[in-house]
Parts: structure tokens; sequence; C-alpha cells
């Protein structure tokens, strides 16, 4: 990767609380604010899910102990939130469409974010038809790369 290439993409390391669940989500640096959804639904509310990815951007997903972590699916059944076993933190969701795989990640969770960086916008996806969800992550959502 050239010079100026790598200086234009942002590393953001983030984790669950006990640290068994990692990512690494690299995003190009837009000199503006970080852009985060909170979302509306009701597994996010209880949870405080404020998630953001970048189309242009990559997470990369690991973990220490693959036992400390549960997959969690509701309403249409298209994404998995991984939450840790141990301390109970969502950071991460990822969804698999056409054989390519995508995520979001948890702003809470970041490590190394001034939170006066992010500029939160609420969102309700309730109605969204399936296909339509799909094919929203497939614009927005980041590609999602496993280390673990």
């Amino acid at each position: 990767m050239p010079a100026e290439e790598a200086s234009s993409i942002r590393h953001i390391h983030g984790s669950c609380h006990c640290g068994n669940i990692r990512f690494v989500f690299r995003r190009p640096e837009t000199g503006d604010g970080i852009a985060v959804r909170a979302c509306g639904c009701t597994f996010c509310l209880k949870h405080r899910g404020v998630w953001t990815s970048h189309p242009q951007g990559r997470v990369e997903l690991a973990y220490d102990d693959s036992e400390r972590v549960q997959r969690y699916r509701f309403g249409t059944a298209t994404a998995d939130f991984y939450i840790c076993r141990e301390c109970g933190v969502a950071p991460i969701v990822t969804s698999d469409i056409d054989g390519s795989s995508y995520a979001v990640v948890n702003v809470n969770c970041f490590d190394d974010v001034d939170r006066a960086e992010l500029v939160e916008t609420a969102t309700d996806f309730d109605g969204e038809a399936t296909d339509d969800r799909l094919a929203r992550r497939q614009r927005n959502w980041s590609p999602l790369v496993m280390t673990a």
C-alpha cells in the first residue's frame, strides 16, 4: 500500500469489556466526524447499541476463546450479534449476504476514539422488508475479515 494511501486509512480498535472479542475498524479518514447510528430496535435500546461502518472500510474480527462468544439472532434472523459470554457486551454485528460478510461495530466499544468525534443520529429499521435490509447492509456496512 503506498504511503499516501496508508495515511488516509484510520485504524480504530475496539473490544468487549473483558477483551475476549476484539475488532480493528479500518475506515477512510474523512476529516469529518464519525457518523454513528443509534438503533431503535428493542435489542439495541436495551444494550445501548450505537453502530458505525464504512463501505470503503474493513472490519477485522478476532476473539481469544470461541466458547465465550455467543451469536444472537432475532427478528429477520439476517444478522449475528456477537455477545461475550464473560462480560455480556455486544461489540459487533455481522451479516452474510450473497457469499460476502459485512459488519457494523459498536462505537461504545471503541478503545481509542474521542467521543467528541462521534456524530450520532437515531435510526429505526422496523418494518423494513428483508430484501431492502440486506441491500442497505451491502451498500453501507463494512466488509468483514475474520482473524480468529
